[in-house]
């Protein structure tokens, strides 16, 4: 909205809302403010309507006496926060960005999927238990949402090749090309990953949100590199025309990021939910399918692969030693991964800190493969 501003007020100043930069620095700022200024209300609001998730006393040994404790102290704390997260991403994209394709499906993606979780924390509050939406239901949802956008970016002319040609870290050129299944497979375990990973990240005060934060800042840089033809191609990436206009939905993800981090930090006043999560972690895979860097999700976004790759570890070795040895053995303590360490009597807060130092040395990781090439 305000990019059109030059338009109609020539003089200046107002030519500077043209430049990505400016723009994305107003998102992150807008995004921010918005976010302190809500936050208390849809607080206050999630409150009074009930929308809280009770916990209860687990059955845990003495060494998770101090877990246990902590869990009850969440009892009451409203679930669903998720809606402050994506509201204000909604109101600051459109308040700053240039609408094109990319920016349109990142947004209604993102809508969707907050949907899906707004529906399934309902089923969990109302039910007051773990139960919400089945998991059929939320993967139906998502590969279907992820195929569309497959489908969509591959009709499209300007957009064909994300689909079209797989681009790989490291490699200045495409290790495949006019393999449209392929991209559309690709894509589509991006987008469903990434949502699903955050979601199961989502366990203690400020995990999942930290290292959203931190993972936004790597495409913050990469959405607008991969948007800019003469930085592409100096780094020796692939051009997306439009895809600088990511850089302004990044900065908005990272401005509502710190303002929801705010009130999430620990002792949290509200979570997140599936709302947010898998919202916030569809839009993550989205924009690195937009930007034709759909591998780069394994290495900026590691703790969250680390995170889903214990669940699976754990659900699959179980499985396999009932079967071989007639009892099922666990791998981890409890999955996912941030669990095990509590477990292990780690308090929460070091749990969460020195996650965010992995997902900052993972975010490091991931800028560096715009060298090596």
């Amino acid at each position: 909205m305000l990019y059109h501003l030059p338009e109609m007020l020539p003089q200046a100043p107002w030519t500077v809302f043209q430049y990505i930069t400016f723009r994305s620095a107003g998102a992150a700022l807008t995004a921010l403010i918005l976010s302190m200024v809500l936050g208390p209300h849809v607080i206050d609001w999630l409150r009074g309507l009930r929308f809280r998730q009770e916990y209860r006393p687990k059955d845990v040994g003495a060494k998770d006496a101090t877990a246990a404790a902590a869990d009850l102290a969440k009892r009451g704390t409203p679930t669903m926060g998720g809606i402050l997260i994506v509201l204000v991403l909604d109101l600051t994209v459109l308040l700053w960005a240039r609408w094109n394709p990319l920016v349109l499906v990142t947004v209604l993606s993102l809508i969707v999927l907050a949907g899906l979780g707004f529906y399934d924390d309902w089923l969990k509050v109302t039910r007051q238990n773990s139960e919400g939406t089945s998991s059929r239901m939320k993967m139906v949802v998502q590969v279907a949402l992820g195929a569309a956008i497959s489908v969509y970016l591959w009709r499209l002319p300007s957009t064909q090749p994300l689909v079209m040609e797989i681009q790989v870290p490291f490699l200045k050129n495409p290790i495949l090309t006019g393999v449209p299944l392929v991209g559309l497979i690709l894509s589509v375990l991006a987008i469903v990953g990434s949502s699903n990973a955050v979601n199961l990240t989502d366990g203690m005060d400020g995990l999942a949100i930290g290292c959203t934060l931190i993972t936004s800042l790597v495409f913050l840089i990469m959405t607008y590199v991969a948007g800019n033809k003469i930085f592409a191609a100096y780094l020796l990436i692939p051009h997306v025309t439009g895809a600088g206009e990511l850089t302004v939905v990044c900065a908005a993800l990272i401005g509502a990021s710190l303002g929801f981090l705010w009130f999430n930090c620990h002792p949290a006043e509200v979570f997140m939910g599936d709302t947010g999560s898998l919202a916030i972690g569809g839009a993550l895979g989205i924009m690195a399918v937009l930007i034709h860097q759909p591998f780069i999700l394994l290495i900026a976004g590691g703790v969250f692969v680390a995170e889903a790759v214990s669940v699976m570890l754990q659900v699959g070795w179980f499985k396999y030693t009932r079967r071989t040895r007639g009892q099922g053995e666990r791998l981890f303590l409890m999955s996912p991964l941030h669990h095990h360490f509590r477990k292990m009597g780690w308090p929460e807060s070091k749990i969460v800190m020195r996650f965010y130092i992995v997902a900052v040395f993972c975010a490091v990781a991931a800028l560096g493969t715009l060298k090596i090439r």
